[in-house]
Formats: structure tokens, sequence, C-alpha cells
């Protein structure tokens, strides 16, 4: 029996053209169970955070497994040194932290896409070609059919952050192979000079001024979104995509179970 199903997962960049709200949460730790719990739990998919999360490169390899075997799309959030091996263990989407200008992020998409031949349809980049990778099923989906899929439909989404990357959202957006642009409210508030206030109203307009600015691009716009109450918010001014975190609502959990109905202890 021969094998039909290729390790690379590129639904994502079907859903980020979609209309529809997607809900997915970030997860920094090193565990394919939490992967799977989060497809059961029915998100619409999965960020690992290898930005500020623990994994290394071997635990990535076996998170995107878990995933790809419980049909959950992944997004890996990675620091661009990372960029060529996060592609070749499987990652059909990639999330770039703290991109200012148009010109980084056109640099960005000529890292994630392979060169095409001349005469050859669609962008290309300067990715370094080696079909003995998990991406291409160890050489059994390899060669220009792996190519095309990958230039075609492995997404990048681009994350702004700064006042910098609030200005120029607009030009960062309109690159050619730019799929989706995030807006981190966290690291946008403390470069602001606001700390972790993202609800300030200076930060919230530079949140809207992004998310908008995106969406006029014709590009899918994402944000964090820790409650309800932000999503529908953001989703007002354009947002599509959205993101919690597993840290916060499993300490959410934890705390609610172990303080639950019990009355403060005295010492």
């Amino acid at each position: 029996m021969t094998l039909s199903i290729s390790p690379l997962d590129t639904r994502l960049s079907d859903l980020l053209r979609s209309s529809g709200r997607l809900r997915g949460i970030f997860n920094g730790i090193p565990s394919p169970a939490l992967v799977e719990m989060c497809a059961f739990a029915g998100f619409d998919f999965l960020i690992i955070d290898n930005e500020h999360g623990s994994a290394g490169i071997e635990s990535t390899e076996n998170m995107l497994r878990a995933a790809r075997a419980c049909q959950l799309p992944v997004v890996v959030r990675c620091l661009e040194q990372d960029i060529a091996r996060t592609l070749d263990i499987g990652a059909g989407a990639l999330q770039i932290p703290m991109v200012n200008t148009a010109a980084q992020a056109a640099a960005l998409v000529q890292r994630v896409k392979y060169p095409l031949p001349p005469g050859a349809v669609g962008i290309s980049g300067q990715r370094g070609s080696a079909f003995s990778t998990r991406a291409a099923g160890y050489g059994a989906f390899g060669g220009p059919a792996h190519t095309q899929r990958s230039n075609q439909d492995v997404a990048l989404v681009v994350m702004v952050e700064t006042p910098e990357g609030v200005a120029n959202a607009a030009a960062i957006a309109a690159v050619p192979g730019v799929d989706a642009v995030f807006v981190g409210p966290n690291d946008l508030a403390h470069s602001m000079g606001f700390e972790n206030r993202f609800h300030e109203a200076p930060v919230q307009a530079a949140i809207e001024r992004t998310l908008r600015a995106v969406a006029a691009a014709g590009k899918c716009p994402g944000v964090l979104a820790l409650s309800p109450a932000d999503e529908d918010r953001y989703a007002e001014w354009g947002a599509r995509y959205f993101a919690t975190v597993t840290t916060a609502i499993i300490t959410r959990a934890l705390k609610e179970a172990a303080q639950g109905g019990r009355k403060p202890m005295s010492y």
C-alpha cells in the first residue's frame, strides 16, 4: 500500500482567504498531547509558539505530526533564522514577529518561496531545496510538484508590533506573498510606552488603524483576542484571524479548580 497523504498541511492558506472568523490558539508548551487537546476542543488552527515557547526543532516536528493526525491546521511562529528548518520539518504556515517595513516582508517572502524556472507562474524565491525532508515526505512527495505546492500554499503571516509597523501596515499587507498581518497588542503597547496595558485608548487606536489598513489591502487581518468582547471589537475593525493562549486558559482553569468554592485560609 502506498500512502497518498502528504505530511505537509497547507489548508491554512485557504482559510485565510475565506470570509469567516478563524479562532485559534498560541501554544508554547512542547506537548503533542496538548496539540491534540486543542484539536478535540474545536479550534480552527493552532500556533506553535517558537518565539516565546520552549520547543526545539524535534518537539516541533512531533507537534506537527500530532496536528496532522488530528487534522488541525498549524502555524509555527518562529524567528527569522529558523525559517528554513521550520519549513523543512513540515510547517504549512509561518508567523514571523516584528515586521516593520514592506522591504522586510518582501525579504521574508523570498525565504519562504522556492526558486522557479524561467516562465513559471508565481513568486520565485530563494528557499533552499531538499526533497529528503519531512515536508516533502522524505522524497515521497518531492520534485517540482512539491515546489509548486509549497510556493502556492505555504502561508506567511507577518506580525506588526511597533509604531513603525503600524505606520507601514498598508504597504506590508500589499506585499505579494504575504497572506495575513497579525497585530501583537502586548509588544505594541510596550513599544508605545504603555507596558502591557494594550487596552489603553492610543494602543487600541493603533490596532484599529492596522486592522483596517490590512483589510483594505485585501489581506487577512489578525490579532490576539483574549475575550469574546475583544474578538467582537476587533472583528468590527476587520479582523478575522483571532488567537488566544493555552497557558492563560490552563492557568485560569487550574486556579478555579484549586480555589473554587473554598474559603480563604487564615494562618
